[in-house]
């Protein structure tokens, strides 16, 4: 029997990323993926490997030391393929060699990128491939500007793609550690604003999704034109990113971690931070050594992520909009959920609980167990969680001294957050149809 047939989307989906996890995992066990002997433990290989198709960028080992050429390359590839999902790869693949795209693959393919409708999917695929390689290659051209001069031409070209696909796909792995020191992120170029401000606009144009890029084309960037969950994500992400920049700046400014840093250095970092929160993984200060206050409002940014269709994780902020939307329309005793003057469709609501409370259940969960099983404290343990599950991928520093458990689970929060709570649950559950009978109804008191 067809692949295709035989399984429901959601169970090809995640079955899809989890091949693509186990060649990766396969690819960098490989002696000719590590530097010097002795190769990667195959554990190690496989967290990174999930971490790098999950576009979330926790690492057990610094990515420019401890990976060669053909290593770092692997990573790469896994990012990109991650980052726009690998049913646009497949459909592309299909496109170029003019092979037929079946009904049951184009509806694959409408699940893996949460297209609102089957029509036009392949369409869709052809403007988020040429997108994706519109961008990317902008910006490792504006990188190049500061990499070339540092590393000449063939170091410094290979430095700016690599980080310009990895800030475009929000996978936060960088190649800094052969200069700035292992796990140092990008905290050796904090004072460059040319460089941060590209890193964060690739940040931000991968998590705003294609389909607003799209609608934005479509309607000529006439905002007052666009369609509602256009507005919803540009509305909620620009406001997102000014608030975390303010809160971040007020609780750290007279602390230690600003304290060396002059004012231009101060408010980069904290935009800087307020923007790779929402799923990207970079970080210019030493997360470390932030307030736990600050680590608290970095959970809640890393939680609410990017936008649906794009190359963020998180529960979306769509879903965040919609549940607080839902509470002032409780409190003002309206019926319908209405925004920009539209109404939202019935049960939107119940499907952005679910999606909340799943993340919320899973990443409490883990970071309960890892809290235990590391004896760490909980707020760090849960900042690694969520760090994970929203494919995030920003550390508090604990990641390489993970057991064998807490690398486990957090590989499975990176799967759950790239593939999507909704689809994990589907995947797993039955695909037998439910009936349409209706049991008698009796109401029960909330609050």
């Amino acid at each position: 029997m067809n692949v295709w047939h035989s399984l429901s989307p959601m169970k090809l989906i995640l079955g899809g990323y989890l091949v693509i996890i186990a060649v990766g995992t396969l690819l960098l066990a490989l002696p000719a993926a590590t530097r010097g002997a002795g190769g990667t433990p195959v554990s190690d290989c496989f967290f990174t490997a999930t971490s790098a198709t999950c576009v979330t960028g926790l690492i057990r080992y610094d990515t420019f030391t401890h990976w060669t050429l053909f290593g770092q390359l692997v990573i790469l590839a896994l990012i990109q393929v991650g980052g726009v999902g690998f049913m646009t790869v497949a459909i592309l693949v299909m496109v170029l060699t003019r092979q037929k795209i079946s009904l049951s693959q184009r509806s694959i393919m409408q699940n893996s990128i949460s297209a609102p409708q089957i029509g036009g999917i392949v369409r869709m695929t052809k403007f988020i491939a040429l997108g994706t390689l519109v961008v990317e290659l902008a910006g490792a051209f504006l990188l190049s500007f500061t990499f070339v001069p540092r590393y000449g031409w063939a170091k410094g070209l290979y430095f700016a793609v690599f980080h310009a696909v990895s800030a475009f796909c929000n996978g936060g792995f960088d190649l800094m550690g052969g200069t700035t020191g292992q796990f140092s992120s990008l905290t050796g170029m904090a004072g460059d604003w040319y460089f941060c401000t590209v890193i964060m606009l690739l940040i931000v144009i991968g998590g705003l999704g294609f389909f607003v890029w799209h609608d934005l084309r479509e309607r000529k960037f006439h905002l007052g034109r666009l369609r509602l969950q256009s507005k919803m994500v540009l509305s909620i992400s620009v406001s997102l990113i000014v608030l975390g920049a303010v809160v971040f700046a007020l609780l750290e400014w007279n602390q230690p971690l600003y304290a060396e840093l002059p004012l231009d250095e101060r408010i980069q970092a904290s935009l800087f931070q307020s923007v790779t929160a929402r799923t990207a993984g970079f970080n210019t200060v030493d997360l470390a050594g932030m307030t736990e206050s600050s680590i608290f409002v970095m959970i809640c940014l890393m939680f609410i992520g990017g936008s649906t269709g794009s190359t963020a994780g998180g529960i979306k902020t769509t879903t965040f909009w919609i549940l607080c939307i839902s509470i002032l329309a409780t409190f003002r005793r309206k019926k319908n959920i209405e925004m920009f003057g539209r109404r939202m469709e019935e049960g939107i609501t119940r499907t952005a609980s679910c999606v909340f409370m799943t993340y919320l259940i899973l990443t409490v969960t883990a970071g309960v167990i890892i809290s235990a099983v590391e004896e760490l404290p909980f707020l760090t343990a849960l900042f690694e969680s969520v760090s994970a599950m929203a494919t995030v991928g920003v550390t508090l520093g604990i990641t390489p001294e993970l057991g064998m458990v807490s690398k486990l689970l957090l590989a499975f929060l990176m799967l759950c957050g790239r593939v999507g709570s909704i689809t994990m649950l589907l995947a797993f559950s039955s695909d037998k149809r439910g009936t349409n009978s209706r049991l008698p109804l009796e109401k029960v008191q909330v609050g």
